[in-house]
């Protein structure tokens, strides 16, 4: 199988933790060495957030608060290349292309963000369309796909199976309400829209849910289908 997964920043490293990073990669290699193909992106979590927050403060704009989070996605990506021990591409790619490429010879790419305005949630999906990946992982700190913002509204009802058409429906209505806690980010929806490719958003705390994801199909999150 060919799987794109997309570590949340606030999953991989809530706190900068290098046994965490080290199950990561562990789960990685076990996927690789039963014979599945994979693509990486990290997020930025607390401390892009925190440098983002410092950044505000200095009456930095946009554009530079977005290259500060980028940077940060980017220093994760390392991280976990580290822990991979050769078997990852030795720098995050910074074009699909170049991840696909990876891919095509047996590295891991392990990609932060790309571009200012675009999260790592869309490089994700992006990754996946690109690379004709068999399926898609979110692994989040949200345990799948929920009729509202469950931190807002403890009674939101969480789904086992959406279809890529409600996927949008869904996000568009929790990113109406600024700060709200989506699972991935509109775009990366309407990319998993447009792509079809087969989607699962998880809690992906523990590292082996992935690896029960990919590797036996077995999973307590919501799949996105087309």
């Amino acid at each position: 199988m060919r799987a794109v997964v997309s570590i949340g920043g606030s999953v991989l490293v809530p706190e900068l933790d290098g046994e965490r990073v080290a199950a990561y990669a562990d789960v990685v290699r076990s996927l690789l060495g039963a014979g599945h193909e994979l693509g990486l992106v990290v997020g930025g979590g607390r401390v892009a957030r925190d440098y983002i927050r410092a950044g505000r403060v200095l009456d930095a704009n946009e554009m530079a608060l977005d290259q500060l989070g980028i940077g940060v996605t980017r220093l994760n990506a390392r991280l976990l290349i580290a822990a991979l021990h050769g078997r990852a591409a030795p720098t995050p790619p910074e074009t699909y292309e170049n991840a696909a490429e990876a891919i095509s010879r047996g590295d891991v790419p392990v990609m932060g963000g790309m571009v200012p305005g675009q999260t790592t949630d869309a490089v994700a999906a992006a990754l996946a369309e690109t690379v004709g990946a068999d399926l898609l992982v979110y692994a989040t700190s949200v345990p799948g796909v929920y009729s509202d913002d469950p931190d807002e509204h403890p009674d939101a009802t969480r789904y086992d199976e959406v279809s890529t058409d409600d996927l949008v429906d869904i996000i568009a209505e929790i990113d109406m309400s600024a700060g709200s806690n989506a699972p991935v980010d509109l775009l990366a929806a309407k990319i998993i829209q447009r792509s079809g490719t087969r989607t699962l958003v998880l809690d992906g705390t523990d590292p082996q849910a992935v690896r029960l994801a990919i590797a036996d199909g077995e999973h307590e999150g919501t799949e996105v289908v087309p």
